[in-house]
């Protein structure tokens, strides 16, 4: 995964004109507002759409309601922020970092992006979409998060989704 994403996570700064980022959610609560991981994530989305070289925002994540529709959220929260509806796209079967990946380039035709997540996730989604046959860099998400959870998903990474991402990358 690391050689995979080497060299490939850019600031923000180097998102080349014309981009398509795919933002992947995350935890959103009952009464709609994105948790804060998923926040991070869509407002650097915001903030590099500002910019004038991102076209397209695709928003993955799990769309059902027992899952609060992360998409759907995710949606308000970009145009809240600006981001005019027509510059997102929903993909409300991103069950997991692959599937958004996958997804990405079979049903929404992308063969480069950006993707948009916090530093412990970003070599394993490079990977993976590289993986699913996509161009991908990636820009590190802001989080203003619980030290403890950062923890938490920096050994999860280590620990447990690295490793899968690995086996079904090769199996």
């Amino acid at each position: 995964m690391y050689v995979e994403s080497s060299g490939r996570i850019v600031d923000a700064g180097r998102v080349s004109e014309g981009s398509t980022l795919l933002v992947l959610g995350s935890l959103v609560y009952d009464d709609g507002t994105p948790g804060d991981y998923v926040r991070g994530r869509l407002d650097t989305a915001a903030q590099l759409y500002r910019t004038g070289r991102v076209d397209r925002i695709i928003n993955s994540g799990n769309g059902s309601e027992d899952a609060g529709n992360e998409p759907a959220v995710m949606r308000a929260h970009l145009e809240a922020a600006g981001v005019p509806p027509e510059a997102i796209v929903d993909d409300p079967e991103g069950y997991d970092t692959a599937a958004s990946c996958r997804r990405a380039h079979e049903d929404f035709g992308a063969d480069a992006l950006v993707v948009v997540t916090q530093d412990f996730h970003l070599p394993r989604a490079i990977a993976l979409c590289r993986d699913a046959g996509v161009d991908a860099r990636g820009v590190v998400a802001e989080c203003d998060c619980p030290a403890w959870t950062v923890v938490r998903n920096h050994i999860r990474e280590k620990v447990f989704a690295g490793p899968k991402a690995l086996l079904s990358a090769v199996g």
